[in-house]
């Protein structure tokens, strides 16, 4: 049902997300009315109840909420009402009632997600991907139906957020459980394009060109490399101009075939020579190949584009610094510094910068820095209970 209404507003979903998102919630939560002092209230109760259990939703919503104006500090209600304002579509009331009980059980998995589906059907997307990923996070996704509709809204919300890499790592989990379809080319593919719609939002056009992308970018996910190779060949014969999938083709050869992923980051520099993304890459990946004197001209050019991008000024640093000119890498890593305090490859190439300008204090400082930002990354995560709870809304 849940795909049959969201295909009806465009987002097209197909039949591997076809869930009631209510199903999932109700099997992790069962009404437990708490003895109460107030006859009207538990009267209320009984009758809303027993409208629910009839299928006489707006009754039950409006018994409901009579309850909840005698007793608000009810999780209960609220979390009947979020379920039937749900179901009907409602998701303004939804999300004030889902609220509502959070603010009672702030670590409630479903009900966390059921309030990001409901931001996400009212765009409102921030929102949306904080509950969704602490939906997750708290163990929302319990089996493997729950996982592809949070997993897909994640992703879907990453890329409408201009977050294309973490969009992309999101579907990694359809291509390496094999689950495809023509809506997850599509959606993989606005990512890959790293254009920031949602697949009801493209035209036929870009639609078009999204599906080929992305079923060349599943392929790879699902481990096809030769499958992968010809799908992207094809796309690039047909859309030899298109920008920034020979981009996402190196990004995702990256982890297992770094040559490969150079030729591609190269490519992509001769048709769209403005991607700051793309420069900052190929800076990175040369400097992993210690190729220092190669990476410094693309690190300039990233640098120069996407000054707020960290490992743009980390890579122009990195480049100078393994050049040989380690006084002008220093202000540059120290920007990159104060753009990402707690990050570990900064600390570690300013400590050497300092060093070798001869500030060895300063050098001490960020090593000590170093050791204990390993320290922390090797602490174990705390237990679900005692997880800060989110801001409040």
């Amino acid at each position: 049902m849940l795909a049959g209404q969201q295909r009806r507003r465009g987002f097209r979903h197909s039949l591997l997300f076809s869930l009631v998102a209510l199903a999932f919630a109700t099997a992790l939560h069962s009404q437990t009315p708490q003895p109460s002092p107030n006859p009207a209230f538990d009267q209320l109760v009984s009758q809303a109840s027993a409208a629910r259990a009839n299928g006489d939703l707006a009754q039950a919503s409006a018994l409901y909420t009579q309850a909840l104006a005698l007793n608000p500090s009810w999780p209960d209600g609220w979390w009947y009402l979020g379920q039937i304002h749900y179901a009907a579509n409602e998701y303004p009331q939804a999300v004030d009632a889902f609220t509502h009980y959070l603010d009672l059980m702030p670590n409630a998995a479903p009900a966390t997600a059921l309030r990001g589906l409901c931001e996400f059907e009212l765009r409102e997307f921030d929102p949306s991907l904080r509950d969704v990923q602490r939906a997750l996070a708290l163990g929302a996704a319990d089996d493997s139906r729950n996982t592809q509709i949070l997993r897909y809204h994640e992703a879907l919300l990453l890329t409408r957020l201009n977050r294309f890499e973490e969009a992309l790592a999101a579907y990694g989990y359809f291509g390496k459980q094999h689950l495809s379809s023509d809506d997850i080319y599509v959606a993989i593919g606005l990512a890959a394009l790293r254009l920031p719609l949602m697949p009801a939002d493209a035209n036929p056009a870009q639609r078009d060109s999204a599906s080929q992308a992305g079923n060349a970018a599943f392929l790879l996910m699902s481990g096809d490399m030769q499958g992968a190779a010809q799908a992207f060949q094809q796309f690039f014969a047909r859309n030899s101009t298109a920008a920034n999938v020979h981009y996402t083709y190196g990004y995702l050869l990256y982890p297992t075939d770094q040559d490969a992923a150079i030729v591609e980051f190269q490519r992509e520099a001769a048709v769209n020579p403005g991607s700051a993304i793309d420069h900052t890459m190929l800076a990175w990946a040369l400097l992993m190949e210690n190729q220092p004197a190669e990476a410094l001209p693309e690190a300039k050019k990233a640098a120069a584009a996407a000054p707020a991008l960290t490992l743009a000024q980390l890579s122009l640093g990195r480049a100078l610094l393994e050049t040989g000119d380690a006084k002008s890498a220093t202000p540059i890593l120290e920007s990159a510094l104060a753009l990402e305090p707690g990050n570990l490859e900064v600390h570690l190439a300013l400590a050497r910068a300092y060093s070798e300008i001869g500030r060895e204090d300063d050098a001490r400082r960020q090593r000590l820095a170093c050791l204990q930002l390993t320290e922390q990354s090797t602490k174990p995560a705390p237990a679900m209970g005692q997880q800060e709870e989110p801001p409040a809304r």
